[in-house]
This record gives structure tokens, sequence and C-alpha cells, in this order.
């Protein structure tokens, strides 16, 4: 799955309640480790600053500008290759994969601008990328809240 959609939709709401994938030290950890991160509690905070940032800015709430200080003291670096021009990320390592997201952000909104977006279920706390022609997906996954919103106004409309 897409790195930044992993980030976004790690505290979504089961049943209910918050499951916070980055919360606690050792499910942080096996979070930051299988995208790539080494789980210290710094590269967790950072993580966990990135995430929510980047939800606001997505949703609306906040302007980009407040993914800024998540980029201080990165650094792009220009290479020539055999195969042209390549740019290569330079940042602390402990704020690698909060770094890539807010990149992973940009070129989402550069090359597929308002396709990231929350779901329309007002219930839900995840995000998805839409990825169909017509632009018109409003929902996380139509199985889980594309049937239930679907089935909530078929009863209105039936009551």
């Amino acid at each position: 799955m897409d790195p930044l959609l992993d980030l976004l939709n790690s505290r979504p709401l089961v049943d209910g309640a918050e499951r916070d994938a980055l919360g606690d030290p050792d499910g942080g950890r096996r979070w930051a480790r299988e995208h790539g991160g080494d789980g210290s509690l710094a590269e967790l905070a950072l993580l966990r600053e990135a995430r929510d940032a980047l939800r606001d800015v997505v949703r609306g709430d906040s302007s980009p500008a407040a993914l800024a200080p998540l980029l201080e003291g990165v650094r792009q670096i220009p290479e020539i290759t055999s195969d042209g021009l390549r740019w290569t990320v330079e940042t602390p390592p402990h704020a690698r994969l909060a770094v890539d997201a807010v990149l992973a952000w940009a070129a989402t909104e550069q090359h597929m601008p308002g396709r990231l977006r929350p779901c329309a279920n007002d219930e839900c706390r995840l995000f998805l990328l839409d990825r169909s022609r017509a632009n018109r997906a409003r929902w996380c996954s139509m199985a889980a809240c594309g049937n239930r919103e679907k089935a909530r106004r078929h009863y209105a409309r039936t009551r």
C-alpha cells in the first residue's frame, strides 16, 4: 500500500474506538520497521507529528505551511548518473519516514491534485487516494463505508 496513506490511516476508528498504530512504543516500532524506519522514539514522535499535520492539511483545516517545520534541515542533493539527473534527499535518519511522507504528499498534490481526500463517511477517519478516471470516489472502502452510507440513505428514504 501507499506509505503516505498508511501513515494517514494509522489512526482509524474501529467499532467507535480509536486505534493508533503509532500510539504505543511496541506497535509504533513495528509500524516504522515495516515501512523502512528504525522505530526509535524520536522517529515515532516525528511520525505522529507528520501524520497529524498532514491530516489537517488534507482536510483543509491547516495550510500547507504547517508542514514546513517537518522539513527543517532537509536538503536535496543533485547527482549526475548514467541515467541523467537524480535527486537525493539528505535528512537525519530519525526524520526520513516523516520527510518521505511530506514529499509524497507534495508529489501527490502536484501530479494528482485533489485526489487525496478524507473518506466521505463522517464516522470514518480514513483517507483515500482516488485513482479513478472520473475522480468521484468518496469512500475509503466501498465494502465498509460505501455500503453503510448507501444503506443509511436507503433506510432514511423508505422511512
